[in-house]
């Protein structure tokens, strides 16, 4: 592939046209196609990009095929996001899709098994981790020593209206991913186990628990600690959450908008070295590696395997807060996994699936 990549987006949603605006904004990328289930909606986003005559429809693969496209973009709401990439692997196109990889872990391990299927990559856009300070404040927290607590403090007050408004679980479910997610990026280390408290503070907007204080024990023995709240206005933190990374010789601190600073003992600590590469900006820095990961065959950050985890920490730590008690990740894992088996309507994935020695080996390969 030497030309620009060739792609559909599908979801033509609010999330979906800031990714066509993405899209046309990458000298890498082509749009061929946008599909949706309603086509007018398509059109409309279609005109407003100021494209009309982009070709449009209500299925991403018949788009796909049409259109010449090389991948496809999954921009639909996330109960869509299995159907959709499955289809679309199945068809031979690789996706990168918008974040939760799917619905559930169990869906999330079917297109794990489905991308080994088709030898097709699945990339997850887990869009926060693309952040030059996040990638400044990692290269600095390799002057600590040994990392021991990686903590942050997420605190706003958005009035979205609609359906996180009446969601069980609004902060866990459809944010405190992104800062699961970028707590494994920096301490290079998976989740062992969690304990997790949520409420509801008694001004609260949201009819489900907008609040949480979750624990993880991560491989290694380091702690992540999340505090957070969507109903604390005044003095709010970054979308990105405020962070403290603690190590034996001193400390990281980022703001989550700002370069991130160090104080560290200057005899203990070790050397800073700056990162190597810019990793981009949010979905436009996931979409120049999933075109760049097309191009070498490397494989990129939120490829799906490596992503279930992230997922995974969503759904231990509100088991954990359920039950009131601490709650193993492998324990999460291997009932997701019995699960899927059990569930998976596609003998050539459920062969795959039958064919893993664990899931948490599997998701590591």
């Amino acid at each position: 592939m030497t030309a620009a990549l060739r792609v559909v987006v599908v979801g033509a949603g609010s999330m979906g046209k800031a990714w066509l605006r993405t899209v046309e904004a990458d000298d890498d990328v082509e749009l061929t196609g946008i599909a949706d289930l309603d086509v007018a909606a398509a059109e409309a986003a279609a005109a407003e990009l100021g494209r009309p005559a982009l070709p449009v429809g209500p299925d991403a693969v018949d788009l796909a095929r049409s259109t010449g496209a090389e991948a496809i973009i999954n921009v639909t709401i996330p109960a869509a996001h299995h159907p959709v990439t499955t289809a679309a692997l199945l068809a031979g196109f690789p996706v990168l899709g918008e974040k939760p990889v799917a619905s559930t872990v169990v869906e999330g391990l079917s297109l794990a098994a489905c991308a080994e299927l088709t030898g097709k990559l699945f990339m997850v856009s887990q869009s926060r981790r693309y952040n030059r300070h996040l990638f400044a404040a990692k290269a600095q927290a390799e002057a600590l020593g040994r990392v021991g607590i990686v903590s942050v403090d997420f605190f706003k007050a958005p009035h979205f209206g609609g359906f996180r408004d009446a969601m069980a679980s609004p902060l866990l479910l459809d944010m405190a991913i992104h800062q699961f997610d970028m707590a494994r990026f920096l301490l290079d280390a998976d989740p062992v186990s969690v304990l997790c408290e949520e409420y509801n503070p008694a001004w609260s907007w949201y009819a489900g628990n907008a609040a949480s204080t979750a624990t993880f024990e991560m491989a290694g023995g380091a702690r992540f600690v999340f505090n957070g709240s969507w109903c604390s206005p005044g003095a709010e933190t970054s979308w990105n959450g405020a962070w403290r990374i603690s190590g034996e010789h001193g400390s990281v601190l980022w703001d989550g908008d700002h370069e991130p600073t160090l104080d560290v003992d200057a005899q203990e600590a070790g050397d800073v070295v700056r990162p190597e590469t810019d990793p981009g900006e949010a979905i436009a820095g996931s979409l120049r590696e999933f075109a760049s990961a097309l191009r070498t065959g490397a494989t990129p950050m939120g490829e799906v395997h490596a992503n279930v985890m992230s997922l995974a920490m969503v759904e231990a730590a509100i088991q954990s807060a359920s039950l009131g008690r601490r709650v193993a990740l492998d324990d999460v894992l291997n009932a997701s996994y019995e699960a899927a088996l059990a569930k998976e309507s596609n003998e050539d994935v459920l062969r795959v699936l039958k064919s893993w020695p664990s899931v948490r080996t599997a998701l590591t390969r």
